[in-house]
């Protein structure tokens, strides 16, 4: 692995502690840290790192110190999942000009996702994301996306950066999106238009009060994503008082769900939780449910450890039936109770229990028509 402290300043846990006193059971006595040396990752299965970069928001903006704030949160947090290694490799050192930061974001993270490391982002703004789909595409992957977003930031009208990375994302050539999920975009702030063009890509776009209604039919979404990139904003302000966007969104144990379901994912290897400013926040208490979106996400991974292989069929219960003229099996996992749909192909899909009681009724799944879809 290329040597990464170059591009990285090392955390000073002395002065996160302040006052708190670490025990055996906080998370700060279960972490490979960057403080003095560089940790040995070899043995590591989670990688924090954290960025300041902000002025995708404001062009005259000043890097913040938003990934310590969480840290300190994190920190005291107490371990549940001792047998998950993880490293806190610092912070990314801000460059000269914002695609400067970018560009030490991304080494990194490649770095990280060629050893088999899944990497968890602290703080900046939502247009970091570009940093961390650009890993993917230097190693020439084709990836899943998923972003949670009450906005869906492809404003071509706006010179910021995280009002507009979408468009490179998604639109520049070489493309090595897959596919794209949108989850928690707010109506009132998106053009109708705009979600009809995406549509049309046969991206998928989940409104938040959908999400909400039932959050568990996000569980398979996020089993497909290879990353996911969640904007703070897409949480009420009442929960994360730095979020000055909305007063509405999800609730905190609706964040956590959604962070624990990205854990949970086989194929996702970057999570990137952004738009974390500590000079808007009250009481610290954006940066708690930052933590807690992190504990859980880290839950998920203890509980993917788990599962079975499709593979080993006596550890699923297999459910054949029809919808129309077409005949399908759906595999529900006795460990974790996971479902999965096959198609024509005889490949299986994520799914939900939902999709198995719609099939039942002689119903085509829209998860399934819309993956169909997507292969044509």
């Amino acid at each position: 692995m290329q040597d990464l402290s170059d591009f990285l300043s090392p955390v000073n846990v002395a002065e996160l502690s302040n006052d708190f006193h670490f025990t055996d059971g906080h998370f700060a006595k279960h972490l490979l840290v960057y403080e003095n040396e560089f940790p040995d990752l070899n043995d590591v299965e989670i990688v924090m790192v954290g960025t300041g970069e902000m002025r995708g928001v404001s062009l005259s903006e000043n890097p913040t110190d938003a990934a310590d704030h969480i840290r300190k949160q994190l920190y005291k947090l107490h371990c549940w999942h001792s047998e998950i290694s993880i490293a806190d490799i610092g912070n990314i050192k801000i460059g000269a000009l914002i695609n400067d930061s970018y560009a030490a974001l991304q080494i990194v993270i490649t770095e990280l996702l060629k050893a088999g490391k899944t990497i968890i982002i602290l703080g900046g703004s939502h247009d970091n994301t570009i940093a961390q789909y650009n890993a993917y595409k230097s190693m020439n992957l084709t990836v899943e996306a998923t972003c949670i977003d009450a906005f869906i930031d492809l404003q071509g009208d706006s010179v910021l950066k995280n009002d507009n990375f979408l468009l490179e994302m998604l639109t520049t050539e070489p493309n090595f999106i897959k596919h794209y999920n949108h989850i928690g975009f707010q109506s009132y702030f998106v053009h109708p238009r705009l979600l009809e063009t995406l549509d049309k890509l046969r991206f998928d776009c989940y409104r938040a009060g959908v999400v909400k209604s039932n959050i568990h039919e996000m569980e398979p979404v996020m089993r497909i994503s290879d990353f996911v990139s969640f904007d703070i904003c897409s949480i009420k302000n009442s929960v994360v008082p730095s979020n000055k966007k909305s007063p509405n969104g999800f609730d905190g144990e609706e964040s956590c769900s959604l962070s624990q379901f990205a854990g949970l994912s086989d194929k996702l290897s970057s999570f990137g939780i952004y738009g974390f400013n500590p000079k808007e926040d009250i009481h610290q208490l954006t940066a708690i449910q930052i933590a807690q979106m992190i504990w859980y996400f880290i839950d998920g991974r203890d509980k993917r450890k788990h599962e079975a292989q499709l593979s080993d069929r006596n550890l699923f219960n297999e459910y054949h039936c029809c919808f129309g003229d077409i005949e399908t099996v759906f595999l529900q996992s006795k460990r974790t109770n996971r479902w999965w749909m096959q198609l024509p192909n005889k490949s299986f899909i994520a799914c939900s229990i939902n999709d198995y009681k719609i099939a039942s009724n002689n119903e085509i799944p829209e998860r399934w028509l819309r993956a169909m879809e997507r292969s044509a």
